[in-house]
């Protein structure tokens, strides 16, 4: 009878030990699982990363497409590298970032602090008008704004209803004043974008911090600064990346509306990568600069997730000595 207790013992803890060092189902890899993303997956391969491979195999080769392609080593990297059309093209697509990342991101800011402080009827027509820009296709926003800021367009008639016939300006057809343009159009398309994500990142925010503030007698500045900001610091960077992202692979927005013009104006480098492939065939130094542009995106991307990323010990420190 020991013997059988002895024995009943040792099958128990060894369901015991089963039961600790079972894996949960939910844990265990289930090849069935992967058929359902195969399809996305296979798609993703074929239209992404194997375009992506041969661009890079592309740029190393002098090619027009059609003929033979000779091999060109880094000829290609480096004519990307000397060119002062495309060094001001960069410079260009530099101040664009300000009026495609930062004034989008900053008028979001404020749209989304003020709406969510403020209940009045129709609030949500409200912000599906803000918002209508970012679903309008760029050809309709370049055509639109092309009229709209054409030298009988609205804006300067406006201006000549008004006095001020002598600020009318053709104001995409000037050195001037051609690349702000571009840029305030890039503000009101992207500016909705931001103010919906800043938007869903407010409403997540516990409601009881906005009344602690205000016991302890913050105003609404206070609490925006104190409570909103910090908490949104996710959207904020999503937010810039996704703007940087579009400011630096523009191109439908400037060549639907300048082309690029006047002169070397509004240049900016995805132009040149569609004139070296499509106009002046030359394939593989197309693919150089599209190499380039790319690693400048990501490298970019890289630095605002670094900068705005969570640093939990640093924000615990800073709310010990708040």
């Amino acid at each position: 009878m020991t013997t059988a207790l002895a024995q009943r013992g040792e099958d128990r803890e060894a369901v015991r030990t089963a039961r600790r060092t079972r894996r949960p189902a939910a844990s265990r890899p289930s090849w069935s699982s992967l058929l359902y993303v195969a399809p996305a997956l296979a798609f993703f391969v074929v239209f992404v990363v194997v375009p992506i491979v041969q661009s890079v195999r592309i740029s190393f080769y002098d090619w027009d497409g059609i003929s033979v392609a000779t091999p060109a080593g880094l000829s290609n990297y480096t004519a990307v590298f000397t060119d002062a059309d495309l060094r001001e093209a960069l410079g260009h697509s530099l101040v664009l970032l300000v009026f495609y990342a930062a004034l989008p991101v900053l008028v979001g800011l404020l749209l989304a602090g003020a709406m969510s402080r403020i209940r009045i009827h129709g609030l949500t027509v409200l912000r599906a008008v803000l918002f209508l820009p970012q679903i309008l296709s760029s050809v309709v926003v370049a055509v639109a704004w092309r009229g709209i800021l054409a030298d009988d367009g609205p804006v300067n008639s406006a201006l000549r209803a008004v006095g001020l016939g002598s600020l009318t300006h053709t104001w995409l057809g000037d050195f001037g004043t051609a690349l702000p343009s571009i840029g305030l159009i890039g503000t009101w398309v992207e500016y909705g974008l931001c103010m919906v994500l800043f938007l869903a990142g407010i409403a997540t925010i516990d409601r009881s911090l906005y009344e602690a503030a205000r016991l302890d007698g913050a105003g609404a500045f206070r609490e925006f600064t104190a409570i909103t900001l910090p908490a949104l610091r996710p959207q904020i960077s999503i937010a810039l990346i996704l703007t940087i992202t579009f400011a630096l692979r523009n191109f439908d927005l400037i060549w639907n509306t300048t082309r690029g013009g006047p002169g070397t104006s509004t240049t900016v480098p995805s132009v040149f990568v569609y004139q070296d492939a499509f106009q002046d065939r030359a394939l593989g130094q197309a693919s150089a600069l599209a190499v380039v542009l790319t690693v400048l995106i990501l490298v970019v991307v890289g630095v605002v997730q670094l900068a705005l990323r969570e640093r939990p010990d640093r924000d615990r420190r800073k709310g010990v000595r708040a």
